[in-house]
């Protein structure tokens, strides 16, 4: 088979048989895309046709390209997913990816806020400006659910259940999950839809969602980054901060609270509670600092 039709039928694969996100597919069609401009250089080699050894060049390829351990691992899982497709539709009958390792990655933690911190960005908005209270609902929601943000922005009005602090959130896979919503977050969700959504223009189809932008259609990824960006300089914080930024820090400050670990899961939507163990390093940093400043022998 040829590169074209084999991508498309793995693109079908992944949007139906494995229900991923647009984001997702995408994501895996382009780790396929760097294996298929790999192929060219050997001559156009048909992705039947690839082996192990030519797998391992590949990799050694992308390494001297400057891809770091953490892109290369993500490459990988992505060819790994795109072989086993192709060995379940009988185009290959062995999988040339299976006994190939990913690379051995230290585990980054993530950049997390203060509670100090989230307090000054939130108060760095400027509540006199139609858009002040939306960001404030906004960012509330962010800290105070821990999610994605992706999942704010597809935040639909029938998925909320104020009135028993729970909102039902649809995530990676298209997987939904009720999240506790705290009451702070509540109070300023509850302010912006009741006296400032309500005059705001809404476009046609668009009524259910919760965070809408001057046109009336929903808030997009990059605009969300961009109100949290702009409010960081205001608030003179020097960390680069993100949308994940607030689900980093939430999940920090519950482990740092003494959360269970298995409820911080339930409540992020990872799929593994491997994912959600580096919060657990954090919290041991935590630890250590508190020692090192509070221990009279420290």
């Amino acid at each position: 088979m040829d590169w074209t039709s084999t991508i498309r039928g793995f693109r079908t694969h992944l949007k139906l048989e494995r229900s991923l996100s647009p984001n997702s597919v995408e994501a895996y069609l382009r780790d396929v895309d760097k294996l298929y401009q790999y192929a060219e250089t050997l001559g156009g080699k048909a992705p039947e046709t690839i082996g192990t050894s030519d797998l391992k060049n590949f990799l050694i390829w992308i390494n001297e390209l400057g891809m770091t351990a953490q892109t290369q691992a993500r490459v990988l899982s992505g060819l790994k997913a795109f072989f086993r497709y192709m060995v379940l539709e009988n185009i290959i009958s062995t999988d040339p990816a299976a006994l190939i390792e990913s690379p051995r990655l230290s585990r980054k933690l993530p950049d997390t806020l203060s509670i100090h911190e989230i307090n000054q960005l939130i108060a760095a908005i400027d509540l006199s400006k139609p858009e002040g209270m939306r960001n404030k609902a906004l960012l509330e929601v962010l800290y105070g659910c821990g999610l994605r943000v992706s999942e704010v922005c597809n935040l639909k009005i029938s998925n909320l259940y104020l009135d028993i602090e729970f909102v039902k959130v649809t995530g990676k896979g298209d997987k939904e999950r009720l999240v506790p919503i705290g009451s702070s977050a509540v109070k300023f969700l509850n302010i912006f839809l009741q006296e400032i959504r309500v005059h705001m223009p809404i476009k046609p189809g668009k009524e259910d969602f919760v965070f809408l932008n001057r046109r009336g259609s929903p808030l997009s990824r990059v605009m969300v980054f961009l109100i949290i960006k702009d409010l960081a300089v205001k608030a003179g914080l020097k960390k680069t901060i993100s949308p994940h930024t607030f689900r980093h820090s939430f999940a920090t400050h519950l482990i740092e609270g003494g959360a269970d670990l298995r409820a911080v899961q339930e409540m992020l939507g990872h799929e593994s509670i491997t994912t959600t163990e580096i919060y657990t390093h954090l919290d041991r940093d935590y630890l250590r600092d508190t020692i090192i400043q509070y221990h009279p022998r420290s």
